[in-house]
């Protein structure tokens, strides 16, 4: 079975109206992704944004858990944090999956569209659980991935649809289902 890791993008990716943008780092994505990591056998869960102060604030929240008085109140969320890394840039993740594995991780990127190069669930659960390469599974926050981003991917999973119109889940809340679908029993 290849690792799966996961990675948070917070640039680039594109705001409602389809532009540009980097999207600010939330205490919740960074708690509720981890805890789901750890649920689910995530080898590790990086967050991307290339502001240092953005940086900076997740390390503040981590630190809190991982050393200051919530590691001692809450040792599980201590545990959650520990497959928790920062990093500028998405190529900086990848490196560092290679470095580590000794192989280049498959990109399969998230997303609310569909795309042409889509695989359902069950063929990616097969890639994770026959292969031998590790997995990079990417997520966007603010309104997706920047289609530069999308098509450097070498999968694009199915998009999660509810039995209505409409389809904006939070990131944790689609990374959660998501991890569910590929690595749940």
């Amino acid at each position: 079975m290849g690792d799966l890791y996961i990675a948070l993008i917070h640039a680039p990716v594109y705001n409602k109206n389809m532009e540009t943008i980097a999207t600010s780092i939330t205490n919740l994505d960074i708690h509720d992704i981890a805890r789901s990591s750890t649920t689910y056998g995530v080898k590790r869960y990086y967050i991307v944004h290339p502001a240092q102060a953005q940086q900076a604030l997740a390390q503040r929240i981590m630190g809190y858990w991982q050393e200051g008085f919530g590691a001692e109140y809450n040792p599980n969320r201590q545990e959650a944090f520990s497959r928790v890394k920062l990093l500028s840039e998405l190529a900086e993740v990848e490196e560092e999956i290679y470095q580590e594995q000794g192989l280049k991780p498959l990109r399969i990127a998230t997303d609310a569209r569909r795309y042409p190069n889509t695989l359902d669930y069950a063929a990616v659960r097969a890639k994770i659980e026959e292969g031998e390469e590790p997995l990079l599974l990417l997520f966007g926050t603010g309104w997706g991935l920047h289609k530069d981003v999308m098509a450097s991917c070498d999968i694009i999973l199915e998009p999660i649809y509810g039995p209505g119109e409409w389809n904006h889940l939070s990131v944790r809340s689609a990374a959660a289902i998501i991890l569910d679908r590929l690595r749940g029993h």
